[in-house]
């Protein structure tokens, strides 16, 4: 009896090792490294359904953009999300914190928020968690850092009031970046605010730099060149490098984008830098050997969003190997480029669909990709310098955001605990991704 009461419990063991053993997080846009790949080993070759994924659990969630994060919490991972909801007419955004096991709710946070902002459908950035903090950036300005078990407020901050903020048309949306004891996020102030470092457990303002008051959406990343960091700042005029101490001016490559839509986040490879906007397309930038000058060694012709010649994004990340680059255009089409000239290999609308905007995000995993595109399907494929090939594809969650006649999802999923986690305007979900 004691025998088969040990198998049981360890097979039970065995079965919950996906959910919380051996797992990695994903405690930030951009995952553990805030590159946008998936590292964990153990992931499913084909996706277990051509129809609807099986939920590990659904739990019920307002609008937003806002993509989800993952983490551990005094032993007990969580999953951080933001929405919006109204009450008596009256706009709240919300921060919940949830069970990742389970789904349930360990605690949430509301404040009373009127939306100026165009598509004022709720947050758009992703909360970080760090250290036992959680950071969120509302698409008013407002910004918070929480305790991460409590959701004790520990300080906060007000873009607007605090720094005399002007917001983009759609919000602020760049999800802030933990750097040693700073917290380095896009302001977009008065008196050279556009970037400014707090301290991560109090607050306090530590170095601000660039007086581009016009925000952009583009995260800030640090990357090593001449074999020194520096941190990257794309903004509606220029791609800045600064030192991440300081926030001094290293060097700057002049990029004037078309109504601020600076949006994915910059990628990198040996000394070059790839950046791509939705109405003035690609620009692949060169960093010199000791990392203080920068230039352009090749760009897109084309400032039109339908007349393209290379890769016009609208809200997704590109991926740069080195030498090829992937991407979705600004009307669907999903195309490969030559990353050496910008030239474009192919293009299909196989894993995406025709129209304004749409969407598509693609996250690396070993040998092959994850797509999850805006009508809610993930889809594992191969993007060579040849094509794509579609392996695997089923539903993973129901678009409920109209644009365009359509119905979207424009929120980035997280990738941890060998599982998926996405949402839309109803619900966010957890569905298992792990090899059996």
């Amino acid at each position: 009896m004691k025998l088969k009461l040990s198998l049981a419990l360890l097979l039970l063991w065995t079965v919950q090792l996906p959910q919380t053993g051996f797992c990695d997080d994903w405690p930030q846009w951009g995952g553990p490294q805030h590159d946008l790949v998936w590292r964990e080993k153990g992931i499913v070759k084909e996706l277990p359904t051509k129809g609807v994924l099986p939920r590990m659990w659904s739990a019920p969630l307002g609008e937003g953009y806002s993509g989800p994060a993952v983490a551990e919490v005094d032993s007990r991972w969580c999953v951080f999300v933001t929405d919006r909801i109204y009450k008596q007419r009256v706009g709240f955004e919300r921060v919940h914190c949830l069970d990742a096991v389970t789904g349930k709710l360990i605690w949430g946070y509301e404040y009373p928020v009127e939306y100026t902002v165009s598509y004022p459908a709720g947050p758009r950035s992703t909360p970080v968690i760090n250290d036992g903090r959680v950071y969120t950036v509302g698409a008013q300005g407002n910004f918070f850092c929480f305790d991460a078990k409590t959701g004790k407020v520990l300080w906060s901050k007000n873009f607007v009031t605090d720094y005399g903020t002007k917001l983009p048309n759609w919000g602020m949306v760049a999800a802030p970046l933990v750097d040693g004891d700073q917290l380095i996020t896009l302001v977009g102030g008065q008196k050279n605010a556009l970037v400014v470092s707090f301290d991560k457990k109090t607050g306090k303002e530590l170095w601000r730099s660039l007086s581009d008051t016009a925000v952009g959406y583009a995260p800030p990343v640090i990357f090593e060149f001449g074999g020194k960091r520096e941190l990257i700042v794309w903004h509606p005029t220029a791609v800045s490098a600064l030192e991440p101490e300081t926030g001094k001016v290293i060097w700057e490559v002049p990029y004037g984008v078309k109504y601020g839509l600076t949006i994915a986040t910059p990628r990198k490879v040996g000394n070059r830098l790839f950046v791509a906007s939705f109405y003035n397309g690609p620009r692949m930038i060169e960093v010199a050997e000791d990392g203080q000058s920068a230039k352009v060694v090749w760009a897109g012709k084309s400032d039109s969003e339908i007349n393209t010649d290379g890769l016009h994004p609208i809200m997704m990340t590109p991926v740069f190997d080195g030498k090829n680059i992937y991407g979705v255009g600004s009307y669907g089409q999903l195309r490969g480029l030559d990353a050496g000239n910008g030239q474009r290999l192919w293009e299909t609308f196989a894993a995406t669909g025709k129209g304004r905007w749409w969407n598509a995000f693609i996250i690396p995993h070993e040998d092959r990709y994850f797509l999850h595109n805006e009508q809610g399907d993930l889809i594992i494929a191969n993007l060579t310098p040849e094509g794509y090939e579609e392996l695997s594809r089923a539903k993973l969650i129901e678009p409920t955001r109209r644009v365009q006649r359509r119905m979207t999802i424009w929120s980035h999923p997280a990738f941890a605990l060998k599982s998926v986690f996405a949402r839309n305007d109803k619900e966010i979900i957890r569905v298992d991704l792990s090899a059996k």
